[in-house]
């Protein structure tokens, strides 16, 4: 049996240049403060929290005072910055280069809605850590539109409308979202008007995104996919998904000791992959343990 590893599975560029920082700094210092969760996998999460890597909350950064706080890859909004500089608290910043451009755009874009007294629409997770600095942006003044387009009837489509999108959003979702949003908009206003009253900037990241088409071919190549990701990654969950619908032969686990002696009986080949937030070293631990389990070769 043929045991494959993707090798364009793991993190993304963003998570792998926080890693490298939250590393450096533990390496000079011994211990950091990461204001959240590095990134959404609990076993990494584990391994630096060995090397001295503090997780803390925001209600714990308005408590510190004259320390160090790493930043992580989904940024952060202006009120975190402000509370920083208030308790002399130095911040290592490793947020996204695409995240900080797009929080960039969006601050510029909100300046610009208020002399036209338009609104600006952002298509992500509410509450996710990208979208909470996205939204910090504008003053919190951002509307935030999720996959199931609930809140949509809070946009007055008499005014004018911008749409950007978090990073990690599907590109499929986003789409309807601005056909949804166009069509609402038509309701409201003349053929001319139209151009002027909606902007919509597709700012999803393509690193992140391109991942979908590529998932979807190697799921087919493989008999069974072994999805290996972190139960809070939403990344994870979307591109899991798109494995179980090309092979029904998906399975989602997050360790070594989720897996099933079951699930190799009578194949010959197992794709292992995972999320943006799955550190390559365990996707390959989770092969060498069904390189145990059966008779298998590993190809990475």
């Amino acid at each position: 049996m043929q045991i494959n590893i993707d090798s364009k599975s793991g993190f993304c560029f963003g998570v792998l240049n926080a890693i490298s920082v939250a590393e450096k700094y533990l390496k000079k210092y011994g211990t950091l403060f990461c204001l959240g969760d590095i990134v959404h996998n609990n076993k990494e999460i584990e391994r630096l929290r060995n090397l001295g890597l503090i997780v803390i909350d925001h209600n714990d950064l308005e408590r510190m005072f004259n320390t160090r706080v790493l930043i992580r890859a989904h940024g952060e909004p202006p009120s975190t910055y402000e509370t920083a500089r208030k308790n002399k608290i130095e911040i290592v910043d490793a947020s996204c280069p695409v995240v900080l451009k797009l929080q960039s755009r969006i601050h510029k874009s909100h300046l610009e809605m208020k002399e036209t007294d338009g609104q600006l629409v952002i298509f992500g997770k509410e509450g996710h850590a990208e979208i909470v600095g996205l939204v910090g942006q504008t003053n919190n003044k951002a509307f935030v539109i999720g996959s199931d387009f609930k809140g949509i009837e809070k946009i007055d489509f008499k005014k004018p409308v911008t749409l950007y999108s978090q990073t990690t959003q599907d590109k499929e979702s986003y789409r309807k979202l601005t056909n949804l949003l166009l069509s609402k908009i038509k309701t409201h206003c003349t053929t001319q008007q139209k151009d002027s009253k909606f902007k919509s900037f597709n700012t999803i990241c393509g690193q992140v995104s391109n991942r979908g088409p590529h998932l979807t071919e190697f799921a087919k190549k493989n008999d069974i996919i072994i999805f290996v990701g972190g139960k809070k990654s939403s990344n994870g969950k979307y591109l899991f998904n798109i494995c179980r619908q090309n092979n029904p032969s998906s399975y989602f686990i997050s360790e070594k000791g989720d897996l099933n002696n079951d699930w190799f009986k009578n194949i010959n080949s197992v794709g292992v992959c995972g999320a943006t937030s799955t550190p390559m070293w365990l996707m390959e631990e989770v092969a060498k343990e069904i390189e145990t389990l059966v008779k298998a070769k590993i190809n990475s």
